[in-house]
């Protein structure tokens, strides 16, 4: 029998960077609201746990690195600490709901317009609010905590050693991440994000919690952050055939987003939903299967129905409008409000200047950059205090990062060891070889290579320095700064928000975006991928048939898309019924048509 209550929101807030969401549910579960925190830096974890156990008057032991599995325990130790304080606040919530009136008027107001909770609690104040008895029952009923997710991305496994031997693989850094998370209290989901990792995806086997329990339940669900629906298939495949279920599908806009960008073929975000609208029953028959045939070779019950399994989409959302046509012509679960939440000091954390900087920021201020030493193209922002850092050591021929953390060390030096590109050891490395050619090349071309080596930052300390500076702990170490990571949509937003305020924007009661020339996000992924396709072909310069074959499959794709928009629009419940979207689409797909792809010449 499920128990669950039903969701009190139709939006959630996904994760950011290192620091931005890590204490996200100790703000906002307690409302109702989920987040996702990220469980990669166990060191900032470990810092978070010292301060909230100061804060919240909780018994604090440190569990230094030289403890066994401290990467786990110390995932494990913060996570039920959350979790402790999280439900601490919401018993209290609770119990002012109760005991003053206009803290549950309030809290009415912030409730989705159409929700049946809202309305139960309005008819309630209206039979009389004296009658304590029936609030404190309907409340018990009706209310719960926001999930407290948690994210890995998965290709941040590296391996670990002790002096110069190398540990076992679940010793690696995202197996103990998710070993932190399966061993702890909680009752929530882990989100995979950056693709599949076998070897992590089959580590889950390891754990009781994914499984269905006694009364089919799952303790612990997965959560697959996917970018079209063959991904989605082929990783649900896999979980399923290990007899686990993958609870919901987050798909997320290719370009359109914030932190690390994984562009698709070209293909845009409202087609992918189309596919997942028009083929979720079959993903579902078609894991229920694969899950219950692996179930039962493992010797354990079989379930009877499926698990519910929802499809949610964040990136890029910036209007109650696009909200509300993405859950209603989409038949989404939920949207991710991501960037915009960065100006919102009540949910997510962020330092004073970092926060004003993104209040400033105009479009031409976000970029797609080089800066991540994963070689993905990562969202960031001009003007970070980690980007004067950085330019000061280049000025002073110190190019490159300590590398205190080494999370990102994935690459191999010369003994097999890893490291990270971002590191003054592999720069001064990389450098080296540069300049012993440099006579060879052009200064254009030498300072072009020179730039591309010098470019990387330090993400580990610096999408973690936030948390720091803003409960004022102490930071170790050379100067980085932080590097903050807003979608292109952190354009249209321009100051300071409270909580109540970004709650009553995303269900169309206020608006706090006062741009009115801001385009819908269907057509802003548009220009982005028209941007990046350009950018790919101005830029390579080994073109083969397979490169080739790939740009000229990438720009139909984004032909077929704004074809699908078009036919959208001509349809009674549109996304936008503005001439000036029309135009757009007709500007973007004439642009794109015009885009020519090389041919390679025959020697």
């Amino acid at each position: 029998m499920n128990t669950e209550k039903q969701k009190l929101h139709c939006f959630h807030i996904p994760v950011m960077g290192l620091a931005y969401t890590i204490d996200s549910p100790i703000k906002v579960a307690h409302y109702g609201i989920s987040s996702v925190l990220s469980i990669v830096d166990d060191d900032l974890i470990e810092k978070m746990t010292a301060f909230y156990s100061k804060k919240f008057e909780k018994p604090y032991q440190e569990i230094t690195q030289k403890i066994e599995d401290y990467r786990a325990k110390r995932i494990t130790t913060y996570l039920d600490l959350v979790s402790d304080i999280v439900q601490k606040k919401f018993e209290n919530f609770k119990t002012e709901l109760c005991e003053n009136k206009e803290t549950l008027e309030q809290y009415i107001n912030m409730l989705p317009t159409q929700s049946e909770v809202r309305t139960g609690l309005q008819h309630l104040i209206e039979d009389g609010y004296e009658l304590k008895n029936k609030v404190a029952d309907y409340i018990e009923r009706h209310l719960s905590p926001g999930s407290i997710d948690v994210n890995i991305m998965t290709k941040v496994d590296k391996e670990n050693f002790n002096k110069n031997e190398a540990l076992p693989v679940m010793y690696n850094d995202a197996h103990a991440a998710l070993r932190g998370f399966a061993n702890s209290k909680l009752s929530s989901s882990i989100v995979l994000s950056a693709g599949m990792n076998p070897r992590l995806y089959s580590y889950f086997e390891s754990f009781p919690d994914f499984y269905p329990d006694a009364n089919n339940q799952l303790k612990k669900k997965i959560i697959l952050k996917v970018s079209d629906f063959r991904s989605a298939m082929i990783q649900g495949s896999f979980l399923a055939k290990k007899g686990l279920w993958v609870s919901e599908y987050r798909i997320e806009s290719g370009l359109n987003c914030g932190g690390h960008a994984f562009a698709t073929e070209g293909i845009l975000l409202g087609p992918i939903l189309e596919e997942f609208k028009q083929k979720k029953q079959e993903l579902i028959a078609n894991n229920f299967q694969m899950m219950n045939k692996a179930l039962e070779l493992k010797n354990l019950p079989i379930v009877e129905q499926p698990f519910s399994m929802e499809i949610t989409v964040q990136g890029g959302v910036g209007t109650s409008a696009e909200h509300d046509f993405l859950m209603e012509n989409y038949n989404m679960d939920s949207v991710g409000w991501g960037s915009p939440f960065l100006l919102v000091p009540e949910a997510t954390t962020l330092d004073a200047e970092t926060r004003t900087l993104l209040a400033k920021a105009e479009e031409k201020d976000l970029y797609l950059s080089n800066i991540s030493p994963l070689g993905i193209p990562f969202n960031t922002i001009r003007g970070t205090s980690n980007e004067f850092f950085k330019q000061q050591r280049i000025d002073k021929d110190k190019a490159g990062s300590s590398c205190p953390k080494k999370f990102l060390a994935l690459s191999k030096d010369s003994n097999g060891k890893g490291i990270c590109t971002a590191s003054k050891k592999y720069q001064d490395t990389k450098l080296e070889e540069l300049d012993a050619i440099k006579a060879d090349m052009t200064d254009k071309i030498y300072q072009k290579r020179k730039d591309s080596i010098t470019e990387k930052a330090c993400l580990c300390v610096g999408l973690a320095n936030a948390s720091y500076l803003d409960n004022d702990i102490k930071i170790k170490g050379e100067a980085q700064g932080v590097v903050i990571c807003p979608g292109p949509n952190m354009a249209y937003f321009n100051e300071e928000i409270s909580l109540e305020k970004m709650v009553n924007h995303i269900y169309g009661r206020i608006n706090v975006m006062p741009f009115e020339n801001r385009p819908n996000l269907f057509v802003k992924e548009i220009e982005l991928y028209f941007d990046y396709l350009k950018k790919e072909i101005e830029d390579h310069t080994d073109i083969t048939n397979a490169v080739l074959k790939k740009w000229n499959k990438f720009k139909a794709n984004l032909i077929l898309g704004i074809e699908y928009y078009e036919n959208l629009l001509s349809q009674k419940n549109s996304f936008d019924k503005s001439e000036t979207t029309r135009e757009k689409l007709s500007f973007w797909k004439k642009n794109i048509a015009e885009i020519e792809v090389p041919v390679l010449e025959m020697a």
